[in-house]
This record gives C-alpha cells, sequence and structure tokens, in this order.
C-alpha cells in the first residue's frame, strides 16, 4: 500500500519501498513483449495494460492505452500547476527477440537475481530504465515533492523502428505539449564516472536477397557450374569495406560531420581503458576504421555491419546442397548530417550494381532514423548534471553513443522539444544479447536521481 506522509522525504520512500519496486520490474519482465515477433502480440498487449495500471496505482492522471495501427502507446499525466515547467518522459515497453534461447543462462523471461544483477531480456533495454521513471513519479507525488508538471508517453514498437510513433505525435501535438523530453535508454561510462549522453547515431536497417538458380541443387551436380548464392553474398559483403575498414559506398561519406582536433582532444579525456574493453569481450584486439581510437569508432564515426546471415542447410548433420538464395540482414549507424534514407538508397544502389549477372538482389529496407546530438548549454542538462552531483557525488561527463533512438530528432521535429538523454546502463548489461542484465544499484540510484533532477530543473527554469 502506497505511503502518503508528507513528512517523508523521497529518498527516505525509496528506501521504504525498493523491495516493493524490484518486484514490480520482475513482474513487467516476466511479461514477453517481443514486438518483432507477431506471435508474443498477445503478451506486448498485456505489457501495455500492466503498465496502465501501475500508472493509476503511482496516482497519474488521464492514464490511457492509446491504439495505434501497431501496437499501443500508454499515455499518462499529473499536471500540478499549468504555470510550472512540463516533463515529457519518453520509454518503451517491447523488447529485443531472446534468440539464441540456448545461450541463455536462466530463461530470458523468468528475471532472476545474481551477484547483485537482474538476469532477464528488457532489464535493462529499456523496462528497467524506463520504469525508473514511474517510480520516481510514484515517490514524488507521494511525499508531495514533485516541483513540476510530468507527462508520460510510452511506446511498445521502439524495437521495430516506432513505425506508428510519428503518427500517434502529430495526431497529439497539443496533449505532448511540454518544455523537454525526458529519456532513460541509454549507457554510462561506469558507474564510477557516470555520463550524459549528447549524442546518438542515426540508423539504416536494410535486408538483402540473393537469387542464384531457381531452385536448390545438388552440390556435387552443379557445383563449380552455378553460381553459389552464400558465396557471392559473402564476396559482396566483403567489398563493402575495404582494407582500412572505411565503407565503401560512393557518396557514403560525403556529409559526414568531422570533428576537430580539440573536440577529439576533448572526447579524448573520458575514462576508457581499451585493454579492459578487449578483455570484456575476450578479444585479442580492437578492430575499426583506421585513423580513429575506439571511443571515436563508437561514438562519431558511421559503421556497417552484418547482423545475421543465412541459406542453405543450417540442420543437423550434411546436406549437400546448393542454395538457390542466400539473406543477410544489415545496419548502418549513422553521424549528423547522414539522412537514413539518403544512405538506405545509396546502399541500394551500389549493392545491386556489385552483383554479378549470375545473381539476382533484392534489398528490402526494414526501419530507421536520424541521428541526434543534444546540447550541453541547455537548462535540462545543467539540472541533470547537479542530480548526478547531489546523488553519485560526481559531475557527469558528456559522451556521444554508438546507439541510435531515432525518435529524438522525430520529438524536435514534430513537438519542437530537445531531449535529455539520462540514462543509467552500462556496457556489461548486455542489451540485446544473450543474458542481458541491469544492476540493482542502477535501478535505485537512478530512480533517486530521476527524483532530484525534477528538483533541480524546475528551480532553474524559474
Amino acid at each position: 500500500m502506497k505511503e502518503s506522509l508528507e513528512a517523508l522525504s523521497t529518498k527516505e520512500y525509496l528506501d521504504n519501498n525498493k523491495d516493493r519496486f524490484l518486484q514490480e520490474l520482475m513482474d513487467l519482465l516476466r511479461i514477453p513483449s517481443v514486438s518483432a515477433d507477431p506471435a508474443f502480440k498477445g503478451d506486448v498487449l498485456r505489457a501495455a495494460e500492466w503498465m496502465k495500471e501501475k500508472f493509476e496505482a503511482a496516482g497519474a492522471d488521464n492514464v490511457e492505452v492509446c491504439e495505434t495501427a501497431g501496437y499501443p502507446v500508454i499515455y499518462a499525466d499529473k499536471i500540478i500547476d499549468p504555470s510550472l515547467p512540463t516533463v515529457l518522459v519518453y520509454g518503451h515497453y517491447d523488447v529485443q527477440p531472446s534468440d539464441p534461447d540456448e545461450l541463455w543462462d536462466s530463461p530470458a523471461f523468468e528475471p532472476v537475481i545474481k551477484n547483485d544483477r537482474i538476469y532477464a531480456r528488457g532489464s535493462s533495454d529499456d523496462k528497467g530504465q524506463m520504469y525508473m521513471h514511474v517510480k520516481a513519479f510514484e515517490a514524488m507525488l507521494a511525499t508531495d515533492s514533485l516541483p513540476c508538471n510530468i507527462k508520460f508517453c510510452i511506446e511498445g514498437e521502439e524495437e521495430v523502428g516506432s513505425d506508428n510513433l510519428e503518427t500517434f505525435i502529430r495526431a497529439n501535438k497539443e496533449r505532448l505539449a511540454a518544455d523537454m523530453v525526458l529519456i532513460s535508454d541509454t549507457s554510462m561510462l561506469s558507474n564510477e564516472n557516470p555520463s550524459i549522453t549528447v549524442g546518438l547515431k542515426g540508423l539504416s536497417y536494410v535486408e538483402v536477397e540473393v537469387t542464384g538458380p531457381n531452385r536448390d541443387l545438388h552440390s556435387g551436380t552443379y557445383g563449380g557450374g552455378v553460381a553459389n548464392p552464400i558465396n557471392t553474398l559473402c564476396q559482396m559483403i566483403a567489398s563493402l569495406k575495404d582494407d582500412k575498414n572505411r565503407i565503401t559506398i560512393p557518396g557514403f561519406y560525403d556529409k559526414v560531420v568531422e570533428l576537430t582536433q580539440a573536440e577529439r582532444a576533448e572526447m579524448a579525456k573520458a575514462p576508457f581503458s581499451e585493454e579492459h574493453f578487449a578483455k570484456e569481450l575476450d578479444v585479442e584486439e580492437v578492430a575499426g576504421e583506421d585513423g580513429f581510437t575506439t571511443l571515436e569508432r563508437l561514438g562519431i564515426r558511421p559503421t556497417l555491419d552484418v547482423n545475421g546471415i543465412w541459406g542453405g542447410y543450417t540442420g543437423e548433420g550434411s546436406k549437400t546442397v546448393l542454395p538457390s538464395k542466400a539473406y543477410a540482414k544489415i545496419s548502418m549507424r549513422l553521424v549528423p548530417n547522414q539522412d537514413y534514407r539518403e544512405i538506405t538508397e545509396l546502399f541500394t544502389n551500389h549493392f545491386k550494381s556489385i552483383a554479378p549477372k549470375s545473381v539476382k538482389v533484392e534489398v528490402r529496407p526494414h526501419h530507421g532514423g536520424m541521428p541526434a546530438v543534444t546540447p550541453t548549454d541547455s537548462v535540462a542538462f545543467q539540472a541533470a548534471t547537479a542530480a548526478f552531483e547531489e546523488a553519485w557525488g560526481k559531475k557527469p561527463i558528456p559522451t556521444r553513443d554508438g546507439g541510435s533512438i531515432p525518435i529524438v530528432s522525430l520529438f524536435e521535429d514534430v513537438l519542437g522539444l530537445q531531449a535529455l538523454l539520462m540514462g543509467f546502463g552500462l556496457d556489461q548489461d548486455a542489451i540485446h544479447s544473450p543474458n542481458e542484465s541491469y544492476g540493482l544499484f542502477n535501478y535505485y540510484k537512478g530512480i533517486e536521481t530521476i527524483s532530484l533532477f525534477y528538483k533541480h530543473y524546475a528551480s532553474m527554469k524559474k
């Protein structure tokens, strides 16, 4: 039962309700809300209804599961005084698929706690981080310490490109009007060196299909006389980068913003051990574009990676088949000034142009989003800095992230709002991978820091 003692501080309320806050998150993590797989449609909708109930229990007003052409958006708000600043909180309740399940140490949707970490799909991305905002809101409301207005926009399609969010935002511009957007869907350098993300990469995601003969063939009878689509696809993919790991697509780098030496020197001040980075990943050496450090490759340089490749026979045992088709999924992470639509077109034209006549090629764009850079001189950034200093005892370091949150540019374009990316994840969280986890310390400290952000933001906006 929720406490409502005004004399209780927000921090005391958080401490008194830690166990309940954790159990609620565990319950949410048990719902396999995988938006990419239609087999989980019922679970995604169940997660939306679960969130609605928790918003109502926390004390939010106007709570609604808003239908879209895809999965619903949950809206909720608390307007305590229209003259006060308003913060729009964005997050998502959908998660990545758990495949390959055999590589999980425990079932992906049966959360367990080991070494002070919650292991489950979505624990960090983004259920754990999103739910911190619900609990911070509850704590502030219960202790009569909410200093400004809050609106929530929690969607169920972020992991598949947020296809219907733009339509929802455009149709609800007045409803979503605010002074800023607050998002926790990014990571920090470490718990010892907290950071705030000030830049995100854009994304162009495509699937390619290479077709050779009109049917699968016997590799002995036809091998050597007909193009093998898998071999051909591998050769085509290999040609997309040169020996310096630069992407070979004509025009790919034309609009890339090159940082100055001074800006690169500022980036280099962030605490980062390349040796530790390699050791954590169990690789002997790092790799990437020549002429740039690992931090620069991750944060300010565009990339191209194969996310999946398949074709032919992949079952147990052997089958001597020359396949008719081969497939690959390819993602390109983009930097400021690169438009994902232009890059997708450049990729499509180039990939088709390098295909030999012995095969046919089809490129199917999946989803994409624009890069984003957020200001460090805003009231929101200064308030977040003050909140980290109070909660963590350290000033956060501004960093650029290699991930993509396409809706950041969407909020700016449609609502005119700049986003603050105040994430609490760590690299060791292994998001999108087997054994994803989220630290209990980060979960609780995140709730505390978010509460402090509102205090400082409301004070600084006066």
